[in-house]
């Protein structure tokens, strides 16, 4: 039984959007003033720091698919979304580390692109409700990172925002540089990791919900 009004998209994304952007601007700085590694890892990828928005996709996740229990989008089956969820990951993955075994710039684009489109389609499958909100606040969180990466890549901050994979040419240009290591991979495979990754903890979130609202209900029965 639905407890709260059902949301809109744009409002159950607005403050965890906000948060996420805030944390952005937490780890630049931390990076730009030469914080720990621990807090702000300056390396490529910046693997392991504590300071990041990929552990939101966690909290945010789980938050999500609270919230839509709660407003009455309950989804067919937690099972369902579960797995669903882990074939997501499953498959973002693999076509992600394939292509980028399987050649040059061109195939891992298509590759990234190919990953991303088919986690989100995967875990659509699982719940559409919820996929639709995580989609939303995968642009909303990753958009402002492509734009750091390339005030970065433009200002050479020697951030992990700019600093390029081993390997990669350092004689490319630029805006060249932004496109393969910050566009490409911010507006593909880290979609399709907060849809595949944010649909698990959302199927999570939604179990609780629904263990809450069952504890809940003999009390409501006696309660006249």
């Amino acid at each position: 039984m639905s407890t709260e009004p059902r949301p809109s998209v744009l409002r159950l994304i607005l403050v965890p959007a906000l948060i996420t952007l805030a944390v952005t601007a937490l780890r630049l700085t931390g990076e730009l003033l030469g914080w720990s590694a621990l807090l702000a890892n300056r390396e490529a990828g910046g693997a392991g720091a504590l300071i990041g928005i990929v552990w939101l996709v966690f909290v945010f996740g789980a938050w999500f698919g609270w919230r839509l229990v709660r407003a009455g989008e309950v989804p067919a089956s937690v099972g369902r979304v579960v797995g669903y969820a882990l074939l997501a990951v499953l498959v973002g993955a693999g076509v992600s580390t394939l292509g980028s075994f399987a050649g040059g710039p061109t195939v891992q684009l298509v590759s990234f692109v190919a990953g991303a489109v088919g986690s989100v389609l995967v875990a659509y499958r699982g719940w559409p409700a919820l996929a639709r909100v995580l989609l939303a606040y995968a642009f909303a969180a990753r958009i402002p990172v492509a734009l750091v990466m390339l005030a970065a890549i433009l200002g050479d901050w020697g951030t992990h925002y700019d600093v390029p994979p081993p390997g990669f040419d350092a004689t490319t240009a630029p805006l060249a540089k932004w496109f393969f290591i910050g566009l490409v991979p911010q507006l593909t495979v880290w979609i399709g990791f907060t849809v595949a990754v944010g649909s698990l903890f959302g199927g999570l979130g939604a179990a609780l919900a629904r263990r809450r609202d069952r504890a809940l209900r003999p009390a409501v029965g006696h309660a006249g």
